[in-house]
């Protein structure tokens, strides 16, 4: 897919979670989600960090991060918290207007959107239906790269095979399910693995661990 079509993928993404962000009240801000102990609030900070930092930027909160990635994490979404949540939203609106990648990673930035999305709506119990065309584009760059997430170590000697898509990827035991399912199975989310069916479920939930 052309660059411009991958940009065109994160800005309906980006809206797409804005327009729930948009619609939640002081306690849904304070959710933990499926993303490590994060709250909404810290995803939403995060993804403005995501999408608001160019690849210099990145490269030097590393080094003054002490080339510690937890740290890494730590300063920049400390720098996209703001004061309130209204405030974080306002962050995180402000960089869906950008054209900021890492590494100029577009398929990068569009499964941190997608994934992260999915973390807020599930724990939310909302529902985030994403565009079909995104989810097969992240599906592919997470079986090809260990970007943000180590998806292409995770799925080796596996083969995934999607049942409402035309997508399959690798050899070996089979592991098959819906697209997004299985994207977040590669983005290390354990809690969609039992939407999942096949021999290969079992080494993936211990691969998980």
């Amino acid at each position: 897919m052309q660059s411009t079509q991958l940009w065109e993928l994160v800005r309906s993404e980006s809206q797409r979670l804005s327009l729930l962000l948009n619609g939640l009240d002081p306690d849904q801000w304070q959710t933990t989600t499926l993303s490590q102990a994060w709250s909404v609030r810290h995803v939403a900070a995060h993804l403005a960090a995501a999408g608001s930092t160019g690849t210099g930027q990145w490269l030097l909160n590393m080094v003054l991060s002490g080339f510690s990635t937890d740290r890494h994490n730590d300063r920049l979404l400390n720098k996209y918290w703001g004061t309130s949540a209204k405030q974080t939203l306002e962050n995180f609106d402000r960089s869906c207007l950008q054209s900021r990648a890492v590494f100029n990673s577009v398929p990068g930035l569009l499964g941190e959107i997608v994934v992260h999305g999915q973390d807020v709506a599930v724990a939310l119990g909302l529902n985030l239906e994403p565009d079909p065309a995104a989810v097969h584009e992240v599906a592919r760059f997470y079986c090809t790269q260990d970007f943000a997430v180590n998806s292409k170590t995770l799925i080796k000697g596996l083969k995934l095979i999607a049942t409402d898509d035309s997508f399959t990827a690798g050899h070996g035991a089979v592991v098959r399910g819906q697209l997004l399912d299985l994207v977040m199975v590669m983005a290390g989310r354990p809690a969609f693995l039992q939407q999942l069916e096949g021999e290969a479920v079992e080494e993936l939930r211990l691969r998980l661990v």
